[in-house]
């Protein structure tokens, strides 16, 4: 049985992890999560690890980057540039954000593409505007929702702070009918210290994630799989088909 939660509040997309994000109007979900959504990311030239990539975790000014698309240079979701925190707008793939970002970090990098995207966890998440508030409320800061770097952002028809957790082995529809895209909720989303970061800034506010660990163990949002694509867009009803045998509250 489909019960619905809310609606569609918001939608982002992040073309090159842990930079900025590109916030839509509407956005095609597929088997890989948005399409366009990091599906690049510099590599750690000297890291031989399975996790090589450069996040903001280790170089917060990532997140004062932007990725730009000119019309001259588009080719499907991707950006062609890159706007640095100088104010500078150089290609995507040129050796010269490459050398702005590896002077920043300390270390070499080189900017990687990934046709099925580069994500920590699963290749979409969603959050609450109640748990972006109830975090505010508990850190004293109001805070903006990119903090999370959410894909998607959802106005529930409960005030209920951290109440994705109950979505957790359910099914997430984005729109009415058969063929409405979907998400299997796979996990909560256990955060790091990105939360922190001021996402237009990078300024650090450690009392967030504090806020985080003492509300909810430090899970806030939920990651998903797809399990059937199509459009998703803001303003759209979101439907929860509880897993077997476990009811949402009211």
């Amino acid at each position: 049985m489909h019960i619905e939660i809310g609606q569609v509040e918001a939608i982002f997309r992040y073309p090159v992890k842990s930079m900025g994000g590109e916030p839509l109007e509407l956005a095609q979900l597929g088997w890989y999560g948005l399409e366009g959504d990091r599906r690049l990311a510099f590599r750690r030239m000297d890291d031989r690890s399975g996790m090589p990539w450069l996040t903001a975790s280790k170089l917060p000014d990532l997140l004062r980057f932007a990725p730009l698309r000119r019309d001259h240079g588009a080719q499907g979701d991707l950006p062609t540039h890159i706007r640095t925190p100088d104010g500078e707008e150089l290609p995507v793939f040129g050796q010269d954000l490459a050398k702005d970002v590896g002077r920043r970090y300390g270390a070499p990098v080189e900017m990687m593409q990934l046709r099925h995207g580069i994500f920590d966890e699963a290749s979409i998440s969603v959050i609450a505007l109640d748990t972006v508030h109830e975090i505010g409320r508990l850190a004293g800061r109001s805070l903006e929702v990119r903090r999370f770097r959410p894909n998607v952002v959802v106005r529930s028809l409960r005030s209920v702070p951290f109440q994705e957790d109950e979505w957790v082995g359910g099914v997430l529809q984005f729109g009415e009918g058969d063929d409405a895209p979907a998400i299997a909720v796979t996990m909560r989303d256990l955060r790091c210290s990105m939360v922190n970061l001021d996402p237009d800034t990078a300024a650090p506010a450690p009392e967030v994630m504090k806020a985080v660990v003492g509300a909810n163990q430090n899970y806030a949002g939920i990651y998903g799989t797809v399990t059937r694509r199509g459009r998703v867009a803001v303003g759209q009803t979101i439907l929860l088909s509880a897993a077997s045998g476990k009811k949402e509250r009211g």
